[in-house]
């Protein structure tokens, strides 16, 4: 836990250190759509990867495929988005052997670009024997600037 702790204070403090090019930075607070566990051992389909998702088709094919083994998205907090207004950032984990893993975003801007930064947490507890994918969906206003992941 102090790990976690260490590594969320640092990415905060560079987070409102301004870059080489003086531009300010900003922290963008997305909107949690979904954070959790594929437990269909890979049956998804779905390898580690990191999706920018501007259109409603590639969201309903996510969302499909992510449905496919187990109903995951009946637990999202949405599933109708307005991507007029909204773009969506889906981060999949590797599979993994065992539960107890987790990930978490921190999204900044800049001048330049939108930098979403991935956290891949441990939980040294109680870690249940059984393969998992965590998966961390959220959704950001829409902008011009380019998404880059870290």
């Amino acid at each position: 836990m102090k790990n976690i702790v260490l590594i969320l204070l640092s990415v905060f403090i560079w987070s409102c250190t301004p870059n080489e090019n003086n531009s300010e930075i900003t922290n963008i607070e997305p909107t949690l759509i979904a954070k959790g566990d594929l437990f269909g051992d890979g049956a998804e389909g779905i390898v580690q990867q990191n999706l920018v998702i501007s259109e409603q088709t590639t969201w309903n094919n996510l969302i499909t495929q992510m449905n496919s083994v187990n109903n995951v998205s009946n637990s999202f907090t949405e599933t109708d988005i307005n991507f007029s207004e909204y773009t969506i950032i889906a981060v999949f984990d590797e599979i993994k052997g065992n539960g107890g893993y987790s990930l978490d975003l921190n999204i900044i801007s800049n001048s330049e670009n939108i930098i979403v930064t991935i956290l891949d947490l441990f939980s040294t507890g109680n870690t249940p024997d059984v393969i998992t994918q965590p998966f961390y969906i959220v959704k950001i206003p829409n902008t011009n600037l380019p998404i880059t992941f870290e």
